[in-house]
C-alpha cells in the first residue's frame, strides 16, 4: 500500500523537497497509525522545507509540524480505529515525520482527540498557531487583564489572526499591528478595533516607561517592538511572548517590571503537557468563531507546500493555510 507525501531529500547543492509515493513500512515505529486528513503551514515547516533543510537533522525527512486526522490502527488503548486526532508539537515534523503525508504514524502520548465542535479541517486553520494563541490568551488571563486595549503584534500572521479573533470573542478591545496597511480589513473583520501601523513600534526609544496604553499583548515579533511594548504597558499588565519575527534579541532594561509590576510571560507550544493541551483545545472549540476562522483559511494541496515554504519566510503569508492532504 502506497501514499503520497512531501518528502525533503539531501542532495549536493542543499536540499529538495516533492511529492512522492510512499510504502507504508517505511513509517517510523510507534503506537498509533493516522490517516492524515488535513495539515497547514508554519514557520517552522518553511524552514524545514526550504534550501538547507534548517532544523531537519536525519534525512530522507517529511515535515510538518502539526496535522489532523483518523486513527487507522493503534497499539494504545487510548487510541482506537475511526477515532478523530489533533498532533502539534513535540517535534513532529522535525525531528520526527510529519504531516505533510497521508499516513502519519507517532507516538500516543503526542496526540489529543479531537475536541466536540471542531472538524479535523477546522482544528487544522487552527493548527500550531491557533494553539499557541490561545496558551497565550490563557496565560494572560490567568494573570488578569487591565482596562485598556489588548495589543497584538504581527497581527496578520497565523498567531496573530486567531488572537485577534479569540479575543475579540471574549469582549476584549484589540488593537492589531501590522506593517501591511492592505490587511486593515481583514483585521477588522476579525474583531480588531484599532490598527497601528507597525511603524509606530518598530524602534526603541531612550526612555524605558511611555504612557500607560495597553491592558495586555500577544507579542509574535519579538527584538525591538517587544522592548518598545514593554514600556508601554500599564500598572501589572501581561505581554505573552510567542515569537521572534522581529529578531532574538531584547534591548529592554528591567524598569517596566521594577516600576510597573509587568509580567512577561514565556509561551512554549511544543511540549505543553497534555492536560494543558485538552484544556487549550476545549477553549478553542468554545471561543473561537468559526465563521472568523474560515475568513482566514487559504486552501492548500501537497503540491504547494515547497511555494508555501519560501513564502511564509518571507512573511508573504496570511491567516492559516489548510493543506488537504487528500486533494
Amino acid at each position: 500500500m502506497t501514499f503520497k507525501a512531501l518528502v525533503v531529500e539531501k542532495t549536493e547543492d542543499g536540499t529538495s523537497a516533492s511529492v512522492q509515493d510512499m510504502e507504508l513500512d517505511r513509517l517510523p515505529e510507534a503506537e498509533v497509525t493516522v490517516a492524515v486528513e488535513y495539515s497547514t503551514v508554519n514557520y517552522k515547516d518553511g524552514l524545514c522545507i526550504g534550501p538547507g533543510g534548517g532544523l531537519v537533522r536525519k534525512y530522507p525527512h517529511i515535515p510538518g509540524i502539526d496535522f489532523s486526522g483518523t486513527v487507522e490502527a493503534s497499539d494504545d488503548p487510548r487510541y482506537s480505529p475511526g477515532d478523530k486526532v489533533v498532533l502539534t508539537g513535540w517535534r513532529v515534523g522535525e525531528a520526527h515525520w510529519g504531516g505533510y503525508s497521508q499516513k502519519a504514524r507517532v507516538r500516543a502520548d503526542w496526540l489529543v482527540p479531537l475536541p466536540e465542535g471542531l472538524t479535523t479541517r477546522q482544528a487544522m486553520a487552527v493548527g500550531t498557531a491557533g494553539f499557541t494563541s490561545m496558551l497565550a490568551v490563557q496565560a494572560l488571563e490567568d494573570h488578569g487583564f487591565k482596562a485598556g486595549p489588548v495589543l497584538v503584534t504581527g497581527a496578520a500572521g497565523g498567531v496573530g489572526s486567531v488572537a485577534v479573533a479569540l479575543l475579540a470573542a471574549m469582549g476584549k478591545q484589540v488593537a492589531a499591528v501590522t506593517g501591511r496597511p492592505e490587511q486593515e480589513a481583514y483585521l477588522r473583520d476579525l474583531g480588531a478595533t484599532q490598527i497601528v501601523p507597525r511603524a509606530e513600534l518598530a524602534e526603541t526609544v531612550k526612555r524605558p516607561l511611555e504612557s500607560e496604553t495597553w491592558g495586555g499583548c500577544v507579542d509574535a515579533v519579538g527584538g525591538a517592538m517587544l522592548a518598545r511594548v514593554l514600556g508601554q504597558m500599564e500598572y501589572g499588565a501581561s505581554v505573552a511572548a510567542v515569537g521572534l519575527a522581529g529578531g532574538a534579541a531584547l534591548p529592554a532594561t528591567v524598569i517596566p517590571f521594577l516600576l510597573r509590576g509587568v509580567n512577561l510571560l514565556g509561551i512554549d507550544s511544543v511540549m505543553q503537557p497534555y492536560e494543558n493541551r485538552v484544556r487549550a483545545w476545549a477553549r478553542i472549540a468554545e471561543l473561537l468563531p468559526m465563521e472568523k476562522l474560515e475568513e482566514m483559511v487559504v486552501p492548500a494541496t501537497l503540491e504547494d507546500l515547497p511555494r508555501l515554504g519560501a513564502d511564509i519566510l518571507k512573511g508573504q503569508v496570511r491567516g492559516r493555510v489548510v493543506v488537504d492532504l487528500n486533494a
